[in-house]
């Protein structure tokens, strides 16, 4: 059997973020050359049974969820996302906190969007769930009612201090990260952080807690990401290296979102092979 050789393992739709549905994204995958892909979308499994039902042949798709976490030893508490691969998304425990962190989710956006009314600015929240076409609402969805009403000209500058980077962002309820790996683990899956040095995107972790992580079952680390610069890149390689981690790269596409595209960074076949003999969950799905 021959080994894949060109596999993205972060990719979103629109079941949370994307602006491709998971079939238009499958598809998209297989014009980019991938061999593999991992459809991640946040907090949500919504995509996967269109995307296996629109996969095309000879494009193997890995299921999985970009789960919403925090760590509460720093002050205030440090957000960080999980990958979660291969899981069983019926397992109760894991179902309900998902569930539990897509209402939050939403719950903050409309507070979000409330501030933004308070201050004469002419979003509206109807037509950001109409936006969202029934997937997990997030702010990337405000960002483009803010481009829609002319506020802003990209989403970059919708994330911008002046409005949902910081003088409209509110907190949102996520998972504590240890008991995050854990619910992965139990219900099959396997944990891996993403894009763990990205400092670009705010505070970062120490290198201390990605050690106790993996000591509680994380498997893995992102290494290759546009987020990460070439010296971060390398310290989360080293890091696995001395932790006994898996390491993967991958694109984080979310369409038009971001300027990134699929298959622009990759993860290793030996990676991807540790990761399915890893899963207890469900397997990946390969088309003819």
């Amino acid at each position: 059997m021959s080994v894949p050789a060109r596999i993205d393992l972060h990719t979103h739709s629109t079941a949370s973020d994307g602006t491709l549905t998971p079939a238009e994204l499958v598809r998209a995958a297989a014009d980019a050359g991938l061999d593999v892909v991992a459809l991640t979308d946040h907090d949500t499994t919504a995509g996967w049974a269109p995307a296996v039902a629109a996969l095309p042949p000879g494009l193997t798709l890995i299921r999985g969820a970009e789960i919403s976490c925090r760590w509460f030893g720093a002050e205030p508490a440090i957000p960080l996302h999980l990958l979660a691969y291969l899981f069983d998304p019926a397992e109760p425990h894991l179902a309900a906190e998902l569930a539990r962190v897509r209402r939050a989710r939403e719950e903050r956006g409309e507070r979000i969007v409330r501030l933004l009314q308070a201050d004469g600015i002419p979003v509206s929240w109807t037509e950001i769930l109409t936006g969202a076409g029934g997937g997990t609402v997030g702010r990337p969805h405000i960002a483009q009612a803010l481009i829609r009403a002319g506020l802003v000209a990209t989403t970059t500058e919708a994330f911008g201090p002046d409005w949902l980077g910081d003088r409209y962002r509110l907190p949102k309820d996520d998972i504590e990260v240890f008991q995050a790996v854990a619910l992965v683990r139990a219900a099959g899956g396997v944990p891996v952080f993403a894009h763990p040095k990205a400092s670009r995107r705010g505070r970062i972790v120490p290198d201390e807690l990605i050690a106790d992580l993996a000591a509680a079952g994380l498997a893995g680390l992102e290494a290759d990401h546009e987020d990460h610069d070439p010296a971060e890149r390398e310290h989360v390689r080293g890091l696995a290296a001395d932790l006994g981690l898996l390491v993967t790269g991958s694109s984080d596409f979310h369409g038009t979102h971001k300027t990134v595209r699929l298959g622009a960074y990759t993860t290793g076949p030996e990676a991807y092979e540790r990761i399915v003999a890893l899963a207890r969950g469900v397997t990946p799905v390969a088309s003819g």
